[in-house]
């Protein structure tokens, strides 16, 4: 089962957490969340980064999740090590939810798939009949 580490501005991270397993269930295994202050050191910041993601260790890898390119959490989550950590950027409660379902495929998978949920949790709601739903719009988009 691949793990997760969320490396976020400010309680970002611990929110997209609380929604998580809301929407999931429950408790998330294997998750754990950075957030990264204003006035964090990056480098203390990746250190514990670090830690985090060896608390982690599964044979399966490693998924952070970081909210901004460019920015000091995505900036600290590329000077990670490890073969089996993969970053994907942009994190958002759809690519969240559509990682944390397919959890137990490879990482490139989950990578992949979550990619494809953030894409697909983006959507234009136009104007619908009265007894539509967003569901049921998004079933058709």
């Amino acid at each position: 089962m691949v793990a997760f580490l969320l490396i976020t501005h400010g309680s970002l991270g611990k929110s997209l957490q609380e929604c998580a397993e809301h929407v999931m269930g429950g408790p998330l295994e294997r998750f754990s969340v950075l957030s990264v202050d204003r006035s964090a050191d990056p480098e203390i910041m990746r250190e514990q980064a670090a830690q985090q993601i060896a608390a982690l260790a599964s044979e399966d890898g490693v998924l952070v999740l970081s909210d901004i390119y460019g920015a000091t959490p995505c900036n600290i989550a590329t000077r990670l090590p490890g073969a089996r950590v993969a970053l994907v950027s942009g994190v958002s409660l759809p690519m969240l939810i559509r990682a944390l379902t397919y959890r137990k495929l490879s990482l490139t998978e989950v990578v992949a798939k979550a990619v494809s949920g953030g894409r697909d949790g983006i959507v234009v709601v136009e104007a619908a009949p009265e007894t539509a739903d967003c569901k049921d719009e998004a079933a058709h988009a």
